[in-house]
This record gives C-alpha cells, sequence and structure tokens, in this order.
C-alpha cells in the first residue's frame, strides 16, 4: 500500500534487498582481497548455493549479520545432503562467506545511499 507521498515501502524495501544480493556475489567474486583465486575456484554447486543465499536472504525484512548467516545455514543444510558436493569444500565454501559478512556491509552501506542520492537529483 502506497503513503502519502506515493511510496510504496513494500518495493523499497525489495529494491534494497536486490541491492543487498547483488552485493553479495559481486563482492564475492570482484571486492574481496581474493577475487582473482574465488573467481578461479567456483564450482557449479558453488554457484548454485550461493543464488540459494540470496533466495533466502530476499525472504528476509532485513539483511542483517544474523539474517545472513541464518541464510547460509539454511543452504548449507539443502548442500550436505547432496552427495556431489564434498563436505570439506562446503565448509570451506561457508567459511569464505561467512568472513565475507564486513565487506558485504560496507558495500550495502555505501551502495544505496548514493543511488538514491542519484535518483533523487534526477526527479528535481
Amino acid at each position: 500500500m502506497a503513503n502519502k507521498k506515493g511510496i510504496n515501502p513494500g518495493a523499497v524495501a525489495a529494491g534494497l534487498i536486490g541491492i543487498t544480493a547483488a552485493a553479495v556475489g559481486a563482492y564475492y567474486l570482484y571486492g574481496s582481497d581474493e577475487a582473482k583465486k574465488n573467481r578461479a575456484k567456483v564450482k557449479a554447486w558453488m554457484l548454485k548455493a550461493k543464488g540459494d543465499v540470496l533466495e533466502e536472504l530476499e525472504k528476509a525484512q532485513e539483511v542483517t549479520e544474523s539474517a545472513y548467516e541464518t541464510a547460509l545455514d539454511t543452504v548449507a543444510r539443502k548442500y550436505r545432503e547432496l552427495k556431489e558436493v564434498d563436505p570439506d569444500e562446503l565448509a570451506t565454501f561457508l567459511a569464505e562467506m561467512k568472513d565475507h559478512w564486513q565487506g558485504i556491509k560496507k558495500t550495502m552501506r555505501g551502495g544505496p545511499k548514493k543511488r538514491t542520492a542519484a535518483k533523487k537529483k534526477k526527479a528535481e
């Protein structure tokens, strides 16, 4: 439902979640100090798992560290049951993804503010 200014809070939340989801993937593959190494070792299941994490984050009301870790844990349960996923690789993947929270948080903090300011200038 739109408020008096015509801004739909649900649409705003969905937009911020989308930006956050993109930031998570982009940071892991391009923004971290080990991005080149990360891109080289990404396997097909890892890409799918990252997509699943993003889907879990989209379900969250707010993207926080606890919501991020809950999403990782939910996805980890699913991938532990698959035979083609090596348990050691899964553990490494989860540890790396959890280590990326600080970078993701910085990206989220800087990204939406800049985009919002740019949209306001265009509208005026």
